[in-house]
C-alpha cells in the first residue's frame, strides 16, 4: 500500500480494509521486530560478557533450541497454543538448556572456559534440533504452524502477543540495567571484582536470568531467530568499547534496527510470493560475520 494510504489510515479517511492492514498487521509487526531485535541483541551482549566469548549467542549456546523444544513438546503433546502458556514453557526450556550447557562446559580442568562452553552449546543445540525433528515428523500436518515459526518469523506478532511478553521484557531490562556496572568490574577478573565489592555470583545469576528471559520471550512469539545476538554486540563493541553502560543500550538500538530491516528486506525480495522469514535473512547476513569472528578468534586451549 502507498504512503498516502498509510497517512489516510491515521487521519481516519482510509477504507476499513486499509485501516486493518495498517493498525492490525503492519504496526504490530514493526513493533514486534523492534522489540525482538533489541531483546536478542541485549541477550547476546550479556552472554558474551558472562562467558568472555565473542562467539556467544543464544542460538549457538542452545538457549533458542531449548525454548523451541519446549514449545513444540507443548504443542504436540499438551495442545498448549495459548501465547502465555507457550511463553512459560519457553522460559522453562531455555533455562534448562542454559543450565545444561553451563554444567557440561564446566566439566574438566579449567572450569567453564569459552571454548568448552561454545562446544557444549553447539552440541546441545544440534541434539535438541534432532529431538525437535523427531517430534515433528510424525505430526507434520498438525504442526504446520510450528514449522513456519521454527525458522523465525515476525508474522505471528500481534498486540496480544506483545502484551503477553511485556512483563518478562520489563523484568529482564531492569536486570540488565542493574548488572551493567558490575559486569564492567567482572571483566577485570573475578578477584578484582570481589575486591571492588561486587557480588560475583549474584551478578552472574542476574545477567544469565535476564538473557534467558529475553530469549524465551522472543522465541515464544517469533521463533528461534539466530545471529542477531551474535553480530550486533560484536559490532557495537568494536565501535564503542566494552563499557556495558553504553554497550547494552546501543546493542538494543542496533538490534531493533537490524531485525526490522531484515524483515522488510525479506518481504521485498520475495514479492509477489510469500514473505521470506526473517530468520532466513538474518542467517544469510550473520553467517559470514560468524566466519569472520571465528577466523579472528585466538583459541589457546580446549
Amino acid at each position: 500500500i502507498s504512503l498516502q494510504a498509510v497517512l489516510d489510515a491515521f487521519n481516519g479517511t482510509a477504507s476499513p480494509q486499509t485501516s486493518i492492514i495498517v493498525f492490525e498487521q503492519r504496526i504490530p509487526r514493526t513493533i514486534v521486530g523492534i522489540t525482538c531485535g533489541a531483546a536478542l541483541a541485549v541477550a547476546g551482549s550479556l552472554m558474551q560478557s558472562l562467558t568472555r566469548n565473542p562467539l556467544a549467542d543464544p542460538g549457538i549456546f542452545g538457549v533458542l533450541s531449548g525454548a523451541s523444544l519446549a514449545v513444540v513438546i507443548g504443542l504436540a503433546f499438551f495442545d498448549l497454543s495459548h501465547p502465555y502458556a507457550q511463553l512459560l514453557i519457553a522460559v522453562l526450556g531455555a533455562g534448562v538448556a542454559a543450565g545444561f550447557v553451563y554444567g557440561v562446559g564446566s566439566l574438566g580442568p579449567g572450569g567453564p572456559t569459552p571454548v568448552k562452553l561454545a562446544l557444549a552449546g553447539v552440541a546441545t543445540s544440534a541434539a535438541l534440533s534432532c529431538v525437535i525433528s523427531a517430534v515433528m515428523l510424525p505430526r507434520a500436518q498438525g504442526l504446520d504452524d510450528y514449522r513456519f515459526w521454527q525458522v523465525g518469523s515476525l508474522g505471528r506478532g500481534t498486540w496480544d502477543s506483545l502484551t503477553t511478553i511485556a512483563p518478562f521484557l520489563v523484568v529482564a531490562a531492569v536486570l540488565a540495567v542493574l548488572v551493567a556496572s558490575p559486569l564492567n568490574s567482572l571483566a577485570l577478573g573475578e578477584e578484582m571484582a570481589i575486591g571492588l565489592g561486587v557480588n560475583v555470583t549474584l551478578t552472574r545469576v542476574a545477567a544469565a536470568g535476564a538473557g534467558v528471559l529475553l530469549c524465551s520471550a522472543v522465541t515464544a512469539i517469533a521463533g528461534p531467530i539466530g545471529f542477531v545476538g551474535l553480530m550486533v554486540p560484536h559490532t557495537v563493541r568494536m565501535l564503542c568499547g566494552s563499557d556495558h553502560r553504553w554497550l547494552l543500550p546501543l546493542s538494543a538500538l542496533c538490534g531493533s534496527g537490524l531485525l526490522t530491516l531484515s524483515d522488510v528486506l525479506g518481504r521485498v525480495v520475495s514479492r509477489p510470493s510469500a514473505a521470506l522469514p526473517v530468520g532466513v535473512v538474518t542467517a544469510f547476513v550473520g553467517a559470514p560475520i560468524l566466519i569472520m569472528i571465528a577466523r579472528g578468534a585466538k583459541v589457546r586451549e580446549l
